[in-house]
């Protein structure tokens, strides 16, 4: 017999001190927002009781027993995994924590070079080694892919001391790799397979969707459910099949970046969120399906172009997520940072993602009618304005991925010096360099800077894209090795295309 999905464990438990009239002789020190009053009248005074610390009847997050305990284990079965690990601190917590529980320093592990920027810091405090597989290419768009089984299984022939395979589940513009096969090729050489699923909660509530994590068997899944499930930002999951990797371990390594005060209110949106989805998500997930597909009939009509399902089958796509609906607006003579202002200044509507070519609306459990026509309406009326077609702006290829030089651990802790970035080829970084978002990285630490690499980085700056990494925010300068100790330094290192 299944557990009680109706249960909110950690909710109940701050209504019931609450309704008790509990007096707090104990921190947060605004004392149920009675020291701060202004932004109590805000918010909300209900929302300022629920912000207390672990106690007595909250349980404790570094070592659940009771209302914890009994919450994420109603999550594991919600989200079909072994055991389930509240996160306060975003699903980058979950992804540095999995390629923690799985390296040890020295380690290689398998990723893609899309990975996003939470799994380069991974990289750094586990001191592992990373094999990228370079995803596949959509031209046209201008957007990376997923990978292929092939590209992973050459990979593992190639590197069979790897610990792991670390994939993305889906990637930002819904692209989705052959999960199940992949895992299947890893498991049968004894490697666990993680997944970076922040954008992928609600795919454990639908068959119309992508194959979720943990229903292709992958031993360990971050998941964003404050992205698409419903809960509060900040708030995610870690998910667990048992078998390849220690439960034990993976506890260990969350507590060592754990803070002993998480927020209540997070860990009760996350309860709440997850009886919601439990019982109602597969209805509400269809709704939403429903509301992407007509605004994408309606996008059509405009003649704009669209990543969508035609892309299954092809390099890099084994499924696809129709709610990440990408624009692209070249066609009518726009860059999509230029059609984020235009949206945001003028209609009040706020992108998920613009890049050099597209858009990205996010279509989710939340959306309402309204907010779909008022989009709608924003769009026809900017298509009418701009009827300029077949504009092409001008973009060169993405940059090679730089050879990696020192290890990103090595790299980030070497004694550094600032130069500026127009003469920094031929150095070694010591930081990364991204477009954000997505936050996925041109160069990061221990790898090579090439004059490609610069000139493709001006371009962005030439678009205004959200540059972000170095300490420098003007990108102006970029920190590089002072010096590498020659045993510190790797052989070149082979990128799977």
């Amino acid at each position: 017999m299944g557990l009680d999905q109706t249960r909110t464990p950690i909710f109940e438990a701050l209504k019931d001190y609450i309704d008790k009239g509990t007096v707090p002789f104990h921190v947060p020190g605004h004392k149920q927002g009675t020291g701060v009053p202004e932004f109590t009248a805000f918010v909300g005074q209900n929302v300022m009781s629920m912000d207390l610390s672990c106690m007595p009847g909250l349980d404790n997050i570094c070592n659940p027993r009771h209302a914890i305990k009994e919450a994420e284990e109603l999550a594991a079965e919600a989200y079909k995994a072994d055991r389930a690990y509240f996160l306060t601190n975003g699903t980058t917590s979950g992804i540095q924590a999995m390629i923690m529980s799985v390296c040890q320093h020295g380690d290689e592990i398998i990723l893609p070079r899309n990975a996003h920027k939470s799994a380069i810091g991974g990289l750094i405090l586990s001191g592992a080694k990373p094999v990228y597989i370079e995803p596949q290419l959509q031209r046209d768009f201008g957007v990376s892919m997923g990978v292929t089984p092939e590209q992973v299984e050459k990979t593992l022939q190639r590197h069979p001391h790897a610990k792991a395979v670390f994939l993305i589940n889906p990637n930002y513009y819904g692209t989705a790799s052959d999960l199940k096969r992949i895992v299947e090729i890893a498991h049968a050489a004894e490697v666990p397979v993680v997944i970076d699923e922040a954008h992928g909660a609600h795919f454990y509530f639908s068959e119309e969707l992508p194959l979720s994590a943990m229903e292709a068997g992958a031993d360990l899944a971050a998941t964003s459910t404050h992205k698409l499930a419903g809960s509060l930002t900040q708030s995610s999951l870690l998910l667990l099949k048992e078998g390849l990797i220690n439960p034990q371990r993976v506890k260990s390594v969350l507590n060592l970046g754990q803070t002993t005060s998480p927020s209540y209110i997070l860990l009760a949106s996350l309860d709440v969120a997850r009886k919601q989805m439990a019982l109602r998500g597969k209805e509400m997930v269809t709704d939403a399906l429903e509301k992407t597909r007509w605004l994408r009939t309606q996008f059509s009509r405009l003649g704009l172009s669209m990543l969508d399902e035609q892309l299954i089958g092809g390099p890099g796509c084994y499924d696809f997520d129709i709610t990440k609906v990408t624009v692209n607006v070249k066609d009518i003579g726009m860059s999509g940072y230029e059609m984020e202002y235009i949206l945001r200044s003028k209609y009040h509507i706020q992108v998920e993602l613009s890049d050099l070519y597209n858009v990205i609306f996010l279509m989710s459990i939340g959306d309402t009618w309204d907010r779909v026509h008022k989009l709608l309406k924003a769009m026809e009326e900017i298509a009418v304005e701009r009827p300029v077609s077949n504009l092409v702006r001008y973009l060169p290829s993405l940059p090679e991925v730089p050879s990696l030089s020192v290890l990103p651990r090595e790299a980030f802790y070497s004694q550094t010096r600032v130069i500026p970035l127009e003469e920094a080829s031929g150095e070694i970084s010591a930081e990364s360099i991204m477009a954000y978002p997505p936050g996925i990285p041109l160069v990061c630490p221990g790898e090579m800077i090439t004059q490609e690499l610069i000139d493709y980085v001006f371009i962005l700056k030439k678009e205004n894209a959200d540059l972000q990494g170095p300490e420098d925010p003007t990108l102006q300068n970029i920190k590089v090795i002072k010096e590498v100790h020659p045993l510190s330094l790797l052989g070149s290192e082979e990128v799977v295309s």
